[in-house]
């Protein structure tokens, strides 16, 4: 899944895309550098983000959604807004990626019930200007993992099926370094559902501490990589990523180490629905 954010503020690529033109471009590269799917996301939720307007969202993401879909391109919505996400469906999506899994919207999974659309339910305790001071567990993988399965029941609750819902743990969010890395050892215990987890390490700020003083965003693709190698060797459904051609290369470096077997995504025996 590779990432597109049509933002001014976001943390990885501070506004490159923020322009329709610039977004569509840079979704179509992606796609042509093997992303599965392109995620459009029109809200930054890094930390301490303030909320965007509906309307403000939409005219981000609309006329890109529209365009690569109509390129035969898979896109999913990167929004927690159930108006956003029923006009990207209209418009073409087919996954709603909701790092609140319905949490800030109790109108999102009545809404993707009734559209059918492949949902992704990430691990969420509150928004980006708080989310800092809810990362406190005292057994951070097993946590999580309960509150997000609480998360499904919830969905399923409210009509989603459940080979519609793909679960993320939600590293970075309302999680420090230590809780991420806790996670990504116990990855496989988020698999014992049967449902298919998606990881969101790419340019994590978790990863900084592997990195050299003054290190940049960008300058975390190395481990991002290196993450997404190891995940898929969890058994991982997918993967989130900025620099899709370093990720490729590292899931080919996996899937030859294994004698050829597929690593994730369309190619995996669970596949990309």
């Amino acid at each position: 899944m590779g990432v597109l954010n049509v933002t001014p503020d976001s943390f990885s690529d501070g506004g490159r895309w923020a322009s329709t033109d610039a977004a569509i471009a840079h979704g179509l590269e992606l796609a042509a550098q093997g992303a599965h799917i392109v995620d459009v996301g029109g809200e930054s939720t890094r930390p301490g983000a303030e909320r965007v307007p509906v309307p403000a969202e939409l005219e981000r993401v609309l006329p890109v959604v529209r365009e690569l879909a109509g390129r035969g391109i898979r896109v999913s919505i990167d929004t927690m807004n159930s108006e956003t996400a029923r006009a990207a469906v209209d418009a073409g999506a087919q996954l709603v990626n909701d790092v609140s899994g319905g949490l800030a919207d109790p109108a999102m999974g009545p809404l993707v019930a009734d559209r059918g659309v492949d949902y992704v339910v990430m691990h969420w305790r509150g928004h980006s200007r708080t989310m800092n001071d809810l990362a406190h567990y005292t057994d951070a993988a097993r946590e999580i993992r309960e509150e997000l399965f609480r998360r499904v029941d919830a969905l399923e609750a409210d009509g989603v099926a459940p080979e519609r819902i793909i679960v993320d743990p939600g590293l970075g969010f309302a999680k420090t370094s230590d809780h991420n890395w806790d996670v990504l050892r116990h990855l496989r215990d988020f698999e014992t559902a049967g449902l298919p987890v998606l990881l969101g390490a790419s340019r994590k700020r978790f990863l900084s501490d592997l990195m050299w003083d003054g290190a940049t965003p960008q300058d975390r693709d190395l481990p991002s990589a290196v993450v997404a190698a190891l995940a898929a060797r969890e058994g991982v459904w997918g993967v989130r990523v900025h620099d899709v051609v370093s990720t490729r290369i590292a899931l080919d470096v996996v899937r030859h180490w294994d004698g050829g077997s597929a690593a994730m995504g369309t190619e995996s025996g669970r596949g990309i629905r």
